[in-house]
């Protein structure tokens, strides 16, 4: 154990960084987060880890210690798609929270922990009040290791999308990821930064080191049901459905990154093919495309979605979306074998002539439109897990059919800590209400919501693998063989 690096994970959400952790040999010993649904589902994929709660109440000197702490603090503040209301958003300035509990931390234990911080956030905070906002935070990291040490304002041109910031023995780097270039079939461009309180390696990191290759296998062996605990290293998972661990071997997102295009190449029968999906991107309702005289303008066929948000990649969202069409063949044509794929013109026309189909759930809900036997539907959330990186598993078999009292005391907590939080509830949760939903928690809706505010699983593992390799290599040069 004394060689396992640990990890903490702020602001939770998806369990995106403690199962990245997994995935790099990393072992995470606690989250916190406030959103039920969320903790659900680590509480079951990762048992072993203990949840905090709200960060407001967290002692950084009283927790456990860990190597690295992870948090990709609320973005919306900071967002081209939100109010911009900057760092001193209502959200965005619980960024500040983090950095009291690394120092918390790092002060209780004389510097040693955390050695790492990784904080993940939208492309957006390079410009966010006219990039100070930017520069507050790269200040607030840094003088976490160096008090007195000042960050310059960037020149005219603002913020470069890359950069190293170099100390008295500690480093800062950070960099735009694009989840498209690492496997999956989304954009979804990030920030992630990357402070190495302990050495000046940390553009070693989080860019690419000649000769080393990024494997992103996982660093326990799968296994096919319930998870055990990451100490017992010969054999480890997290907890999936039966059978979906067999495809965490290797690239378990390459496998993915085809989902949303789909044809009949292979079929050597000849029957009918009741729907060839392809994947049309949609411009955002206040964009110029949408807003032009050309109707084929806003409309796109496309092999990688747009950014998913909470609604699960809805069209109709204020950032634009993903919609998925097929086509059926002729029901009256004997004869026909092959359902040819309608034109972006088509898909335009039918839009925006139907466009309450987008809302539709499936292809057993999604409204037949026109003549040609279209049918249009947005994604389903397993298409948006796989579009964040992971096992189509992570939010099935959440139910608790018998929970015990202390479990409903537990989850009484939870809630009203979210109430409390949010301020979108006058009353409690009853006993009676708590139960009901541990019985049955999914829901499409809080699925969606989980990966809209979720990380791309494949980006995480780039970077958390990076720091494995460093830490790696300094061994090596200290106990050469």
């Amino acid at each position: 154990m004394d060689n396992v690096l640990t990890l903490g994970s702020l602001f939770d959400g998806s369990g995106g960084f403690p199962l990245g952790a997994v995935f790099s040999g990393i072992l995470p010993l606690w989250a916190s987060e406030i959103e039920p649904f969320p903790i659900r589902v680590t509480t079951k994929r990762l048992p072993w880890m203990k949840h905090l709660g709200d960060i407001h109440g967290i002692s950084g000197a009283e927790i456990e210690p860990v190597d690295i702490i992870t948090f990709g603090s609320p973005c919306t503040d900071m967002s081209v798609a939100g109010k911009r209301a900057g760092l001193e958003g209502k959200q965005s300035v619980l960024f500040y929270e983090a950095i009291r509990i690394v120092r918390e931390m790092r002060s209780a234990t004389h510097g040693k922990s955390p050695r790492f911080i990784v904080w993940e956030n939208v492309p957006g905070a390079f410009s966010s009040n006219k990039g100070e906002d930017f520069r507050a935070v790269l200040t607030a990291v840094v003088q976490t290791a160096e008090p007195e040490a000042e960050v310059p304002a960037p020149d005219k041109k603002g913020w470069p999308r890359a950069d190293v910031l170099l100390g008295n023995g500690w480093s800062v780097a950070y960099c735009t990821v694009d989840a498209q270039y690492f496997g999956v079939a989304q954009r979804r461009r990030r920030i992630y930064l990357v402070a190495d309180f302990g050495s000046e390696r940390a553009g070693e990191i989080l860019f690419e080191r000649e000769g080393v290759s990024r494997d992103f296998a996982p660093g326990f062996p799968a296994a096919e049901t319930a998870a055990r605990h990451p100490a017992d290293r010969a054999g480890t998972t997290v907890a999936f459905e039966p059978g979906a661990a067999s495809r965490l071997g290797g690239h378990c997102w390459a496998e993915h990154a085809g989902t949303l295009r789909a044809d009949a190449g292979d079929n050597q029968t000849a029957v009918v093919i009741d729907h060839v999906p392809v994947a049309y991107g949609i411009g955002s309702m206040d964009s110029e495309g949408m807003k032009s005289g050309n109707p084929l303008v806003g409309f796109y066929e496309a092999r990688t979605a747009r950014t998913i948000d909470q609604s699960g990649g809805n069209p109709t969202c204020n950032q634009g979306g993903i919609a998925i069409c097929a086509q059926s063949a002729f029901p009256n044509d004997d004869n026909a074998s092959v359902a040819y794929t309608m034109t972006t013109g088509d898909f335009t026309q039918v839009c925006r002539e139907q466009s309450p189909c987008l809302q539709a759930r499936d292809y057993k809900d999604a409204p037949v439109v026109g003549r040609q036997h279209y049918t249009v539907r947005r994604l389903t959330p397993t298409e948006c897990a796989r579009l964040q990186g992971f096992p189509d598993g992570w939010c099935s078999g959440l139910g608790t059919p018998t929970p015990t009292e202390d479990e409903i005391a537990w989850w009484q907590q939870i809630f009203e800590t979210h109430r409390r939080i949010m301020g979108n509830s006058d009353k409690p949760k009853s006993r009676k209400q708590i139960v009901k939903w541990l019985k049955t928690p999914y829901s499409d809706a809080a699925e969606y919501k989980l990966w809209g505010n979720g990380v791309a699983l494949p980006c995480v593992c780039y970077v958390l693998r990076g720091i494995v390799e460093t830490i790696q290599a300094k061994r090596a040069e200290s106990c050469p063989v």
